[in-house]
């Protein structure tokens, strides 16, 4: 090599550096259906095959105190995206429905919509659950998100009895909820499936997903990728590669499934060179339907489960993974999805939204090995009223419990 080229290297060396710094990070939210804080091999089961998600808690920062905002679909994944509890933003009480008016407001601020400001790709694969609205108004695709593919509530809110779970012809078990439309799956706004062809439906969001990492890969542009999984929500399914391959029956065999979603998207950001520039996040909407039994995942050691205000329906598996910047360890200072948003928000560099947080840039703490800023956490039940107020309040490592009844699946109340 010439002195002239080696000078040049040397001189262009902090600037790359600096590049490098200013360049904001791609973001992959991976986010699990109704799974357990025990239910992870990483977590403690004996039986779970999960080596891509216990590779990335091996690799990244592993939390055992991570809450979400409430132990039900719809309210916890507001929060999620906002950063503020579903009791600012109204979403409550219980779940939203095939039927329900309502959604997610549009005057609430998303992570894709604080990303975007920063020059952000995003899209969004699977569960959305925050409202569908006339003509499709409360979709991803008016909430922030360029890109959207997947459902616009659960996939068990529709019948399916007839319909094929497990290949080659494995009826999905129960009935789902009747008198409604067969769920349907949309690209943006529009109808690819109804009914859903469940064991096409996850290779669909797998091919998606690696075809836009790819594409923001060959564009340089950073990416905010929203995976939210079905898996592994009642009524269990899967594609053929992963029929009878788990130990746990057919909630294992979606599990794996899930598993592999997750090694595939890892493998598409190596392939692509941006595992040392992307953050990796996992973690799941709210604790195991334990009243299904085999059916419904497991809390491990923690009680009870889905709908109620105990541990196990809120305290949930949770990994940051980022080679190079993230040290690989096990953290138990207090987290919860609320934090989400002000931290990516700090990684982009970009301006919060001009409205009250509950949630803190966890920075510190991923980064420097420091202290949560996170010292407390309430619990809401899926229906809160102002006469009941919060069911608990965890401060510290102590907990109150001023309400202690769970709450039965199939009595929420409709939004």
């Amino acid at each position: 090599m010439s002195g002239a080229r080696v000078w040049l290297l040397c001189a262009l060396g902090p600037l790359a550096l600096l590049a490098a710094a200013t360049t904001p990070p791609n973001i992959l939210l991976v986010l699990a259906d109704d799974l357990g804080f025990g239910d992870l091999g990483s977590y403690g089961h004996p039986a779970s095959a999960t080596p891509n998600l216990d590779k990335m808690a091996a690799g990244g920062l592993r939390f055992t105190d991570f809450y979400a905002s409430c132990p039900l679909c719809s309210p916890s994944r507001a929060a999620l995206l906002t950063g503020r509890y579903q009791t600012r933003s109204g979403i409550y009480p219980g779940v939203f429905y095939p039927g329900s008016r309502g959604g997610l407001p549009l005057s609430e601020v998303t992570i894709a919509e604080v990303l975007k400001a920063r020059g952000y790709a995003t899209a969004m694969v699977g569960k959305w659950h925050l409202g569908l609205g006339a003509n499709g108004s409360f979709l991803p695709i008016h909430q922030g998100f360029d890109h959207f593919l997947g459902v616009p509530y659960s996939h068990d809110q529709g019948p399916c009895q007839n319909l094929t779970c497990f290949p080659p012809d494995t009826k999905c078990f129960g009935t789902c909820d009747q008198g409604v439309v067969p769920v349907p799956l949309l690209q943006n706004q529009s109808i690819l499936q109804q009914p859903l062809a469940f064991p096409q439906l996850v290779p669909l969001y797998n091919k998606f997903s690696r075809d836009f990492i790819a594409d923001c890969a060959r564009q340089d542009r950073p990416f905010f990728l929203y995976y939210a999984s079905h898996h592994t929500h009642y009524p269990q399914f899967g594609s053929q590669e992963y029929v009878g391959q788990s130990l746990r029956g057919p909630f294992g065999d979606a599990l794996m499934e899930f598993d592999g979603s997750v090694g595939l998207l890892l493998q598409a950001l190596q392939e692509n060179g941006l595992e040392g520039n992307t953050l990796v996040f996992f973690t799941a909407d709210n604790g195991p339907e334990t009243m299904r039994m085999s059916r419904g995942g497991s809390s491990g050691l923690l009680k009870c489960g889905k709908g109620t205000t105990y541990e196990g329906g809120m305290r949930e598996p949770a990994v940051a993974y980022w080679p190079g910047r993230i040290s690989p360890g096990v953290t138990h200072e207090m987290a919860s999805t609320l934090d989400v948003l002000p931290t990516l928000a700090a990684l982009a560099k970009v301006p919060l939204p001009t409205v009250p947080l509950d949630g803190y840039d966890l920075s510190p703490l991923l980064f420097g090995g420091g202290k949560s800023p996170r010292q407390m956490m309430f619990y809401y039940p899926p229906s809160p009223s102002e006469l009941l107020g919060v069911f608990a309040v965890r401060y510290g490592k102590h907990k109150a419990h001023f309400f202690t009844q769970g709450h039965l699946y199939g009595k929420y109340s409709e939004m």
